[in-house]
């Protein structure tokens, strides 16, 4: 009999996931505070040992949350500039010139310094058909808000928000959409569907 000496490969599962509000983008937390008081990616849905998410959405945002077990793949996408669409709901009605502001790149604070987001795609976009917004949002009705799709190739901590709030329009809620070619199209909050590849 033949004993083949190949490794044998491991078969990596991947997920994306339609994370709701008030979700952190983690499965535990060494904080014995943090992990009573707070929601984690476990309690959603029944994951594999060895699941990590590829990169992040603050706790307050939803959307499109890739997943895997092949940390190699994580490191890639997270590295490549992948393109990544949020849908953001703003604090008043943005303006034509706020918009070129933002597609030019603003100045934000990142770690302790000042950092200069790169050109990226803002386009104003009619109310898009969600779910109703987590009332801890308190988003009013006395004022006008208004929506813009918003894609970036990077992915610093809080950085949708820091780029309205520079020109003037606060983000109210923010949705991520699109990872690459991997949206939230017939998604619900919530909800997980198993993926045969991610790129």
């Amino acid at each position: 009999m033949i004993v083949s000496l190949q490794p044998i490969m491991k078969k990596h599962l991947h997920f994306k996931l339609y994370k709701p509000f008030g979700v952190l983008s983690q499965f535990s937390s060494n904080d014995k505070k943090e992990a009573r008081s707070k929601s984690f990616l476990g309690e959603l849905y029944d994951f594999p040992k060895g699941i990590m998410p590829i990169g992040r959405l603050d706790e307050k945002s939803e959307g499109l949350l890739l997943l895997t077990t092949d940390g190699k793949l994580s490191d890639i996408i997270n590295q490549s500039g992948i393109e990544k669409e949020y849908y953001a709901q703003l604090d008043g009605e943005i303006t034509a010139i706020a918009i070129e502001i933002l597609k030019k790149g603003v100045e934000i604070g990142f770690s302790g310094k000042k950092y200069q987001t790169k050109p990226c795609l803002v386009k104003k976009i009619v109310a898009p058909n969600f779910s109703d917004p987590n009332k801890k949002l308190r988003i009013g009705t006395h004022r006008p808000n208004s929506w813009v799709s918003i894609t970036i190739t990077e992915g610093k901590f809080r950085q949708v928000r820091k780029m309205t709030a520079k020109v003037g329009f606060p983000t109210l809620r923010l949705v991520r959409v699109r990872i690459g070619e991997n949206t939230i199209k017939n998604m619900q909050p919530n909800s997980v569907q198993e993926l045969d590849k991610l790129l």
